[in-house]
C-alpha cells in the first residue's frame, strides 16, 4: 500500500493580478500534482482580492485535496504563512509559492530521510534559481556541503549561520511542532524573516539537514514580488536598512516572540 506522506504544504498568496499568474500558478500547482509520494493537502492562504478568489474558484486541482483560508487582514507574507501552518493537522509542514516548483521526486526524498535521520526536523532542498525568464541563476542551500564549511556535512549550525545567511525557507519540510514551539515567523521583520528563523531553531538545538538533491525551484526577484520590492519600488530597503535587518537577526533570534522591532526611519 503506497505511504502518504503526513505533510501539509502552506501556499500563501496575496494578488493574481502581478504579470503571468496564471502561467506560473499553473505550474506549481502541476507540481503538487506530480508528486511520486502522496502527502495530506495543500493549504492556501489567500487575501479577498476579487480576480484571485474568482481564479481559484475556476481552478483545476484535480485530486488534490485543497483547504482555502480566507486572509482578511494586510497582506503579510509571514502572517499567512504562520496562518496555515495553525490551521494544519499534518506532521510536517511545507512553505511554498506561487511562483515555484517543487521536483516531483522532493516529498518522496525526504520521507526517506526522515524515517532515518529520526532526529531531524528540518528538511532543505538544493533549490534552483531561476530569473522571470526561467535561465539558471544559481543553486541556494548547497553550501552545507561545502570543505570546512560546517562540522557536519549537510547540517546547519548557529555557529554556522552567524557568517553565512544564504539559506532559503521556501521549499522546507519542517514538523510542525517545531515550528510552532519556537515561534514560528515574526511578521515584523522584513527581508531577514527566514534568516532569524533559522537562527532561532539552531539555537533552540532543533537539527537542520540539506537534502543533497535538487528539490525546488524558485523563481528570484519576480516583478512584483516581496524581495523584488525590497529592492524596487517605493518601499526600497537603504544599504543602512538591510544592514539593520542581517544584524538584528543575529540577535533577535534569542526571542521566540515577535517583539515588533522597526528601523529608526519607521513610524507606528
Amino acid at each position: 500500500m503506497e505511504t502518504t506522506f503526513d505533510l501539509s504544504v502552506i501556499l500563501p498568496i496575496k494578488s493574481a493580478t502581478v504579470p503571468f499568474f496564471s502561467d506560473y500558478f499553473e505550474k506549481c500547482i502541476e507540481s503538487l500534482k506530480t508528486q511520486k509520494t502522496k502527502f495530506n493537502e495543500l493549504i492556501i492562504v489567500h487575501t479577498d482580492e476579487t480576480t484571485l478568489v474568482e481564479h481559484l474558484d475556476s481552478f483545476d486541482f484535480g485530486e488534490l485535496t485543497v483547504k482555502r483560508l480566507v486572509w482578511t487582514d494586510k497582506p503579510n507574507y509571514s502572517s499567512q504563512i504562520n496562518h496555515g501552518i495553525e490551521n494544519s493537522t499534518s506532521e510536517w509542514v511545507s512553505l511554498f509559492e506561487f511562483d515555484d516548483e517543487y521536483s516531483s521526486i522532493w516529498f518522496k526524498n525526504v520521507l526517506k530521510y526522515s524515517e532515518i535521520y529520526t532526529d531531524t526536523s528540518v528538511f532543505l532542498p538544493i533549490v534552483v534559481d531561476t530569473d522571470e525568464r526561467g535561465q539558471f541563476a544559481g543553486f541556494t542551500n548547497e553550501a552545507t556541503f561545502a570543505a570546512n564549511f560546517t562540522p557536519e556535512m549537510g547540517i546547519l549550525t548557529n555557529e554556522t549561520l552567524m557568517d553565512y545567511q544564504n539559506f532559503q525557507i521556501s521549499g522546507m519540510v519542517v514538523k510542525k511542532s517545531s515550528f510552532e514551539n519556537f515561534g514560528m515567523l515574526k511578521p515584523s521583520f522584513k527581508l531577514t524573516f527566514g534568516y532569524e528563523l533559522f537562527l532561532r531553531l539552531t539555537h533552540n538545538s532543533v537539527k537542520v539537514m540539506s537534502i543533497p538533491k535538487i528539490g525546488y525551484k524558485h523563481t528570484n526577484l519576480r516583478e512584483g514580488s516581496l524581495f523584488w520590492g525590497y529592492k524596487n519600488n517605493q518601499n526600497k530597503l537603504t544599504p543602512e536598512e538591510v544592514k539593520f535587518w542581517v544584524e538584528s537577526a543575529k540577535t533577535e533570534f534569542y526571542f521566540n516572540e515577535d517583539r515588533e522591532i522597526k528601523y529608526k526611519t519607521e513610524t507606528v
